[in-house]
């Protein structure tokens, strides 16, 4: 290909241009790196050069934060490419489909995801500028997106904490305040959520922003900049095993091309790196892994710091790791990737178009069937990924059975999804549906199972045969009945968290609700325990009650079945102690320590984002002063150290207040700050392993660690069996598939066993280790234990697990609702 050449009269205004440009330090009024730059100032500095030099920076904001702070993508190139941006996408884009002639490179560099590792913003401004100084001849056939701050919420919170925290000047000595963060960091954005997490699940504003922006694109090349523990060099590609077998030959073998010539920079400063450990590429939610699933080169590159490094601290060895270190080792290989992509222009387009040319996956076709609030669930996060997917309409199809784990014939329903993988998203269907993703190694940074068929709930069978589809009927429409007011009630199912929401919304009009305790059969049909039924008698002092339910119904898509009396034609009538009303739920939750940060925010986030009902959260540094009987409910996140947490008042107190009709909810770890130990007089026991303590066998280092493999879950799924007859299992069929993080393990409750595990303990999809699995067998996952008035409920599993798991969620809504 002929070298492209600037007219001398373009070459020499540019030079003028780059000559003129601000550095980030001149701007700023400080050198980089020994200051934090908080996010507005980062904004201004990047507004700063797009104004200065539009001929080649174009700054878009895609979107904004829970907090408001704006998200912007910059995209960098010569004047050419710049002036040609949209031809050069749309050209790109045709790559997908074999028909492109595009000749430029697309590189797409994210920083500072996590919030507190905050060296990357600093460095994407010192890289920005020198591709428009030094390096611009990188551009002449390359376009660099560059997203200088994904996470600005979480990074002003570490900013603003180290600004507030550091001493003047700041002090190495890693035990100084400054260098520990309290449990609130920067890491997370405003909800808790790791956002390097939620690429496939979306489940944060941040994510769905910019996957929009990311789909309007593909890039060639994507890097994620992240930073690691302070004693650890520096990371970058080729990635470690297990790679998961999409991965093609050349994205392996491009990642060492990318990596030997960060080693060449890095060896010739003396730095200090390591490769192909640690950071896999099989999780699909990751800023490496996602962008490799839809034909990228994606990688993760780590720097060693975090929010304990702040501008300068000591390292085990003596050494001092500064700012101005962290920065440099990022810009280093943010220029190094555009350099490798310009040199091989050619290369990366050929070989995305190959990606993206028709595989020969075992699985052709995906055929899901289910509750029409679940489908549209899903339908949603198709849409959001540009999945594409039809209606069967009947018949039949013949292939593997998620349920059953074998190769049989099942009739499809009207309303069943087919998703082939024959399409331009054909790689990333296969991931995020597939079975059991196969894995060539049990040691993984992740969890190894997360197949949206089983999150999602939905009866599904892979199909080696592409199945024929009508066309996408996204979130298909009940009939609603308008509500005029003159029934004796109305009924409405109870299956899905559509139906959570809507209850939310009614309870929050002080619109009264009554739910079945058992299933009943009425002139217009036949209802599950857990159906909801609406009064005109019990509402008749509510002068709302018309327009606030006929409004719910419609925001919530609810079909309501108008009745003219409450005597059933089989089953409990209307005004029987097996209809019960659903008093109003004030609910708390716990944050600080003990509970995880990230677990705490999946609960806040289901409350305030999903479910739509307020929650009050109370601090660990005054809870105990709070009076318990102001809320119904304390929930108590997962979390580490909660067996010492609760002092002897405290737990005594906890106890009364459940008894005098309070009902808790204990998640994970939370579990074992109220166990019989502690006096709070729970009948459930911890399981405790088979495996003789006292027995000792001699094994060679390198093998301790793969043997610890053996007792460990990372992330697995496993078919349980549901009581849909009890209250917290309202909505479930006997069976449900779990998402298990860990084996700790807990024996059958002797009342109030609902979601357990039976002797059958291999998992459905993911890896458990052969003697977790021994100890997880004839354990529970959920439950219900009476106190006196009111209830203690164990989730051993996290059914609100980043957020993603969509299936477990109306466990959650039934532990707040429907148990009393």
């Amino acid at each position: 290909m002929r070298p492209f050449l600037l007219p001398l009269t373009l070459l020499f205004t540019l030079i003028s241009i780059s000559q003129d440009i601000k550095s980030p330090s001149e701007f700023l009024g400080y050198e980089l790196g020994t200051e934090f730059t908080r996010h507005h100032q980062v904004v201004d500095y990047y507004q700063y050069l797009a104004t200065t030099d539009p001929a080649r920076v174009k700054l878009q904001e895609y979107g904004k934060t829970n907090e408001r702070r704006p998200l912007l993508l910059a995209y960098v190139s010569s004047p050419e490419n710049i002036n040609n941006l949209e031809n050069i996408r749309t050209e790109h884009l045709k790559s997908t489909t074999g028909e492109s002639t595009a000749t430029k490179a697309i590189v797409w560099m994210s920083y500072n995801v996590h919030g507190n590792e905050s060296v990357s913003t600093e460095a994407s401004m010192q890289t920005i500028y020198e591709l428009l100084t030094d390096k611009s001849d990188y551009l002449v056939n390359t376009v660099v997106l560059m997203d200088p701050c994904i996470n600005p919420d979480g990074r002003d919170r570490y900013v603003n904490w180290y600004n507030q925290n550091k001493n003047i000047p700041y002090n190495v000595d890693p035990n100084s305040k400054e260098h520990n963060e309290g449990w609130l960091s920067g890491r997370s954005n405003h909800y808790m959520f790791d956002l390097n997490r939620d690429w496939a699940w979306l489940t944060q504003v941040e994510s769905q922003q910019r996957l929009k922006m990311f789909n309007q694109w593909l890039p060639h090349i994507h890097v994620d900049f992240h930073e690691q523990g302070v004693n650890s060099p520096y990371y970058f590609a080729p990635a470690a095993e297990p790679f998961h077998e999409v991965v093609t030959p050349f994205q392996r073998e491009f990642q060492k091309t990318i990596g030997k010539n960060h080693a060449k920079y890095f060896d010739a400063n003396g730095w200090f790196y390591f490769t192909k450990e640690i950071f896999d590429l099989f999780y699909p939610s990751y800023g490496d892994t996602y962008p490799t699933y839809n034909g990228g080169i994606g990688m993760t590159y780590e720097q060693g710091g975090s929010g304990r490094a702040g501008l300068g601290v000591l390292t085990n060895i003596g050494d001092t790791l500064t700012l101005k270190n962290r920065i440099a080792h990022h810009r280093t290989t943010g220029l190094s990737t555009v350099e490798v992509a310009a040199k091989n222009a050619e290369q990366l387009i050929s070989e995305f178009k190959k990606f993206y040319r028709n595989k020969n996956f075992k699985y052709k076709s995906y055929v899901l069937s289910g509750d029409q609030d679940k489908i549209d669930a899903l339908t949603r996060l198709l849409d959001q990924h540009q999945i594409e997917y039809g209606i069967s309409g009947g018949g039949s199809a013949k292939g593997f059975n998620y349920q059953t784990r074998k190769n049989e014939t099942l009739r499809n329903t009207a309303n069943s999804l087919i998703i082939s993988t024959d399409q331009t998203k054909g790689t990333l269907v296969k991931v995020l549906l597939e079975p059991n993703a196969k894995l060539s190694d049990s040691l993984t940074y992740d969890i190894t199972a997360w197949s949206l068929p089983y999150a999602y709930g939905l009866n599904t069978l892979a199909s080696e045969v592409k199945l024929n589809a009508g066309q996408n009927q996204n979130n298909a429409t009940k009939t609603n009945r308008s509500v005029d007011g003159d029934a004796y009630a109305y009924i409405t199912d109870w299956n899905s968290m559509d139906d959570a929401r809507f209850l939310a919304a009614l309870m929050q009009k002080k619109i009264r609700v009554r739910h079945a305790l058992k299933p009943f059969k009425t002139v217009e049909g036949s209802f599950d325990r857990g159906s909801l039924i609406i009064t005109k008698a019990d509402n008749k002092n509510n002068k709302e009650y018309v327009s606030a339910l006929n409004e719910a119904a419609t925001k919530h898509n609810k079909n309501l079945v108008a009745t003219s009396t409450g005597f059933v034609e089989s089953g409990k009538d209307f005004g029987s102690r097996y209809v019960q009303m659903i008093g109003e739920v004030k609910v708390a939750i716990l944050s600080g320590e003990p509970t995880s940060t990230l677990q705490f925010g999946e609960v806040w986030h289901f409350f305030e984002q999903q479910l739509h009902y307020p929650v009050a959260i109370l601090d660990s540094e005054y809870w105990s002063r709070v009076d318990l009987s102001e809320y119904d409910v304390l929930v108590l996140p997962n979390g580490w150290g909660y067996e010492g947490f609760f002092k002897e008042l405290q737990l005594e107190a906890l106890k009364e207040w459940v008894s005098d009709g309070g009902k808790l909810i204990a998640m994970g770890g939370a579990i074992k700050g109220i166990d019989g130990d502690k006096g709070f007089d729970i009948k459930l026991r911890k399981k405790e392993s088979d495996k003789d303590s006292t027995a000792i066998e001699v094994q060679s280092y390198d093998d301790g660690q793969r043997e610890g493999m053996k007792e460990a879950i990372t992330g697995a799924i496993f078919k349980t069996k549901v009581d849909p007859t009890h209250p917290l299992a309202y909505g479930y069929d006997d069976t449900y598939f779990t998402l298990k993080l860990g084996q700790d393990a807990y024996e059958y409750l002797e009342e109030g066993t609902v979601v357990y595990l039976e002797n059958e303990t291999k998992p459905a999809a993911g890896f458990a280790g052969s003697e977790a699995q021994k100890k997880i067998a004839k354990t529970l996952v959920f439950g219900v234990e009476e106190h006196g008035r009111g209830q203690v409920i164990y989730m051993v599993d996290n059914p609100l697990f980043r957020g993603f798991w969509e299936n477990g969620k109306l466990f959650f809504a039934n532990a707040i609702f429907m148990v009393d």
